[in-house]
């Protein structure tokens, strides 16, 4: 059989279950649906140059990719080429395909970097070194069951303290974008990021499909948001906290886990069964609150870089 190389089509209600399906087998730890693909493809900012590609074989998808450019790093021609496989059609050559399609795209948008998500195993990282790849950075997904672990009990917020829900900023969720720009401004990266394009945040966070307003929590200081713990659901029993972070003006109170503790909760209480997270290896802070709840590494990744030529 012949494989190949195509873009997803995000009116084809196929590709995206196919893409969705070889994303689930791969990283059964991020959540992933038909739905978000389609929104990540269609409103993502146009500077990004992104593009969802597909490996098809006999008219099954068996691999997939995640390419553009890092448009909110300050430091330009940085990109990305996150290449996913279905496991059990491994060696067929969709994963080089891809790759291949990935950094001629890259090249072609003016990319000068390419960074890669690459399981912590020894075929894939066999597969990226061989492409020219080195190693970089590692970072952790962790996994806690809502069902079969006891979660901390919430606690009375102290005097000048507020929680509340992204409900609230419905009207106005502008605080919560500086909040976000804010702590992802000191998250650890190879690639130093910005936010400062109020409406490409409202299209990719806000709006996303997967984003939950009644799960994820705000924590208010006199009234100013503090920290907070932004949430996702596939709609199922799966819930995902994608950024807990704190104000640099209010970290060291414990605000962070106020904040999750919350979210935590009112996920359980929704019906959700388990937890997702990842950390990068080197936020000591970040993986002592997640290892407090009792979220367990489920798997490792680690970020690859080449010098596009």
């Amino acid at each position: 059989m012949t494989v190949i190389v195509r873009d997803l089509r995000p009116d084809v209600r196929s590709d995206a279950e196919g893409f969705a399906r070889v994303r689930q087998l791969a990283l059964p730890f991020m959540l992933c649906t038909p739905e978000s693909l389609v929104h990540d493809l269609t409103h993502t900012h146009p500077a990004a140059r992104f593009r969802q590609l597909i490996a098809e074989e006999d008219g099954e998808v068996i691999g997939t990719a995640q390419v553009g450019l890092a448009h909110e790093s300050t430091e330009a021609g940085q990109g990305f080429a996150n290449v996913y496989v279905h496991p059990e059609r491994a060696g067929r050559g969709a994963g080089t395909l891809l790759a291949r399609a990935a950094e001629a795209h890259l090249a072609a948008v003016g990319a000068s970097t390419s960074y890669a998500w690459v399981l912590d195993a020894p075929a894939h990282r066999a597969f990226a070194e061989r492409h020219g790849y080195t190693a970089s950075r590692s970072a952790h997904f962790l996994r806690l069951g809502l069902t079969d672990r006891t979660l901390p009990p919430q606690r009375t917020p102290p005097p000048g303290v507020e929680l509340r829900t992204a409900v609230d900023f419905a009207d106005d969720p502008r605080p919560l974008f500086a909040l976000d720009a804010e702590t992802t401004a000191d998250e650890p990266s190879d690639i130093d990021t910005e936010f400062a394009d109020y409406e490409a945040w409202l299209d990719e966070t806000w709006r996303h499909p997967l984003f939950s307003r009644e799960l994820t929590s705000v924590v208010l200081v006199d009234g100013r948001p503090a920290a907070f713990s932004a949430a996702r659901t596939d709609g199922g029993t799966r819930y995902g906290t994608i950024m807990t972070g704190t104000a640099r003006a209010f970290r060291g109170r414990g605000l962070a886990k106020l904040a999750k503790n919350a979210s935590l909760h009112r996920a359980r209480a929704a019906g959700c069964t388990e937890a997702f997270t990842g950390n990068d290896s080197g936020n000591g802070p970040m993986l002592a609150i997640n290892k407090w709840f009792g979220y367990d590494i489920c798997a490792t990744e680690v970020r690859y870089v080449r010098e596009l030529g």
